[in-house]
């Protein structure tokens, strides 16, 4: 079976996760090892010789140079203004590799070689690698073989993580008349430090493809106490991989849990019961719903625009149109603005959306009483 979508999207994630595990290569160094210079505003790192092991430079990209400001304990913005300042730049560089020798640390840098070596992530030297192709080879025969039958929404890979999203072709429902849902997935994975390897339920709304998040949900760190021992070195290469081994087990049994048919229904049940938690005057103040909403949210101000625009496009979708707007009209509302978020912020809309979602009655209540406009 293809879990394939008409554009492409997974086979391009494939290839772009095969060429970067066959660039990679990981170092374990001491801070004290290392030399920080800026070259053309970029900040490259030297790795001193050592072991037998050649010395090598390479650059950084913002992931890593943000990792490298916060081991030094400075402020990421303020390490970015000084680095892209020449009349800062060498008393910056200076500073750091100061740090480094005065506060000296065991760590892992994740790189990629190549005609120029690039530094994409600093991070503890118990990082566990647990990487995109593993993720990858543990999920998708699983997937491919599900009774849901699912296929891939979309999805990338970024400096920061690899996403994929897969919508169910079979799991689906209708909690309102003329609004479609349909059961999904997300897998997420992090090679660089910026979060768990996770699995996530979804569900989205056939209209538009607004996903949302469930609240079904497993992470793994990627931390291990293997690495970094004394006994590290002497381990065989299947000892290193059988702690890999057993997550991958475990992810490709949730994987084939989140296929469940009843843990979708509990949210297709949730959105039903949404339909009918109307906004008085809603259509009448729209304006003042989407200040609630980010008041009640917590989000920035800036984020009014978007949520109001995700929420003029809502209302003219099947299932919405010409009705009143409801906690289910805001919940599309607010992960519609997903659409347009960088790659990086798209699961936090569908996690606002959730939140709609699951708010107590008190909460939901500021949104519900909007008054008229003024």
């Amino acid at each position: 079976m293809s879990i394939e979508n008409e554009n492409g999207t997974l086979s391009a994630i494939l290839q772009k996760i095969q060429t970067e595990a066959e660039r990679k290569q990981d170092y374990i160094a001491k801070t004290k090892d290392l030399q920080v210079q800026t070259v053309d505003g970029n900040t490259h790192i030297v790795l001193e010789a050592n072991r037998g092991m050649p010395t090598m430079e390479f650059q950084t990209n913002e992931v890593a140079f943000g990792q490298l400001a916060s081991n030094c304990d400075i402020d990421v913005r303020t390490a970015r203004r000084l680095r892209d300042n020449e009349n800062y730049a060498p008393e910056f560089d200076n500073l750091i590799n100061k740090i480094l020798v005065n506060e000296p640390k065991s760590k892992m840098l994740r790189t990629f070689d190549g005609e120029q070596p690039l530094v994409r992530a600093i991070v503890s030297d118990k990082f566990k690698t647990f990487d995109n192709v593993d993720l990858v080879e543990s999920a998708l025969p699983q997937l491919m073989d599900s009774p849901a039958n699912w296929q891939i929404v979309n999805g990338t890979v970024t400096d920061h993580r690899l996403y994929l999203r897969l919508k169910s072709l079979v799991q689906v429902a209708e909690p309102a008349l003329g609004d479609h849902m349909a059961n999904g997935i997300l897998l997420r994975n992090s090679e660089v430090g910026m979060g768990s390897v996770e699995v996530r339920q979804m569900v989205f709304t056939l209209a538009c493809l607004n996903g949302m998040m469930s609240s079904n949900i497993t992470r793994h760190t990627h931390v291990t106490t293997a690495r970094g021992t004394e006994d590290w070195s002497v381990l065989t290469a299947e000892a290193k991989n059988a702690d890999n081994h057993a997550l991958q087990l475990k992810l490709r049994d949730v994987v084939a849990s989140y296929a469940s048919r009843e843990s979708f229904d509990q949210t297709v049940e949730q959105m039903r019961i949404a339909h009918g938690d109307i906004v008085e005057n809603g259509l009448a103040n729209p304006s003042g719903v989407v200040e609630n909403v980010v008041k009640v949210l917590s989000l920035p101000k800036k984020s009014s625009a978007d949520i109001m625009a995700g929420l003029m496009q809502t209302i003219q979708q099947s299932g919405y149109s010409n009705k009143p707007i409801s906690r289910a009209t805001i919940v599309n509302a607010v992960t519609a603005v997903a659409h347009s978020a960088d790659a990086d912020n798209v699961d936090d809309w569908y996690t606002n959306g959730r939140a709609v979602l699951d708010l107590p009655r008190n909460q939901w209540e500021t949104i519900a009483q909007t008054p008229l406009a003024a």
